[in-house]
């Protein structure tokens, strides 16, 4: 935190791998929300937080997509699989964890920041899920 400039650097590099962006940010957000998104780290002073979340659980998170799940969730589930999130999880293994799932959909754009990158596909997909289980 005592570095905009890596804190950019480090903000920028996610979304360049994270999003559905062919490698550039920019292709799927503006640079003012680029830098928006940066302040909201920057000024309250929340990046080392968001990036010690990361470091911490990351493997952990892909362990358990990778390995068998000995817990459930029994209430409706919805899934909506964007292809650029990291890590992605299939049908099968979300299946065998959340065991009544109303909505599945594999969209063909976006990343794991789908609600920023893609708000109306998002918003689609919530209000889709929560239709079925009025």
């Amino acid at each position: 935190m005592d570095s905009p400039a890596l804190l950019c650097a480090w903000i920028v590099e996610k979304f360049r791998s994270w999003k559905d962006c062919d490698g550039h940010p920019e292709n799927a957000l503006s640079r003012d929300e680029l830098l928006d998104n940066l302040m909201l780290y920057w000024l309250p002073g929340t990046g080392t937080s968001a990036a010690r979340l990361y470091w911490e659980s990351f493997k952990q998170v892909q362990r358990r997509f990778a390995d068998a799940t000995t817990d459930v969730v029994t209430v409706p589930a919805g899934c909506s699989i964007f292809p650029k999130e990291n890590p992605r999880p299939s049908r099968r293994w979300a299946a065998k964890r959340f065991t009544d799932i109303r909505h599945w959909n594999e969209l063909n754009r976006g990343g794991h920041f789908a609600a920023f990158e893609r708000p109306e596909a998002f918003v689609d997909e919530v209000r889709t899920f929560f239709r079925l289980v009025r």
